[in-house]
């Protein structure tokens, strides 16, 4: 029904955000991986997806559209509802999950709050052909390759924004395709900031 809200935030947390649309304020709930993204901002886009139920209509949105295919995905597997998809999105980047369900990787997902192995296995089974078809999935970069995602966390753990640390990492293995060493890279990578 909506593809998506733009407008002034309102409020925010964690958990759910007020998107001010033209002096309507809709209460949209967001994961953290979008909460992350939109914390710092005062207006923006959400994409969104409109859960309707019998007690109420409730708005779920997301920072990327990425996210809100992979949420849209899980909630399409018996017994994964909207709250424990998005509690998926807020353990793990679309991008993870869908590595996760590619290499069939069911530990990775039982990690999440409320997924069981038999969850994990039926995620991995249902959605291991249509995860890698997200319009934003990253099938040009090589999978698995801990050097970028070490640096990555590295970065994060040092205050980092998770989007500018993504940017300088690729900037510095564009550039310079020879660093092959953790400390290296974590340093240029610094540098590029």
């Amino acid at each position: 029904m909506y593809a998506y809200l733009q407008g002034k935030f309102s409020f925010k947390s964690p958990a759910q955000v007020i998107i001010d649309v033209n002096g309507v304020g809709y209460e949209v709930n967001i994961s953290l991986n979008t909460y992350s993204a939109l914390q710092n901002l005062e207006e923006g886009r959400l994409f969104t997806h409109l859960q309707v139920k019998e007690d109420g209509h409730v708005l779920f949105g997301f920072f990327e559209k990425t996210e809100k295919e992979m949420f849209q995905l899980l909630i399409g597997v018996s017994g994964v509802g909207a709250a424990t998809a998005r509690m998926m999105l807020s353990s793990l980047r679309p991008e993870e999950v869908t590595r996760a369900i590619q290499q069939g990787n069911v530990a990775v997902l039982e990690r999440v709050k409320g997924i069981g192995k038999k969850t994990a296995e039926r995620l991995v089974l249902e959605l291991k052909d249509k995860a890698g078809k997200l319009s934003g999935s990253d099938q040009s970069r090589p999978q698995g390759n801990s050097l970028e995602q070490d640096a990555l966390n590295a970065l994060i753990a040092l205050g980092i924004s998770r989007s500018q640390a993504e940017q300088s990492i690729q900037k510095i293995i564009l550039a310079e395709p020879s660093v092959s060493h953790l400390e290296e890279l974590i340093k240029k990578a610094l540098k590029a900031i």
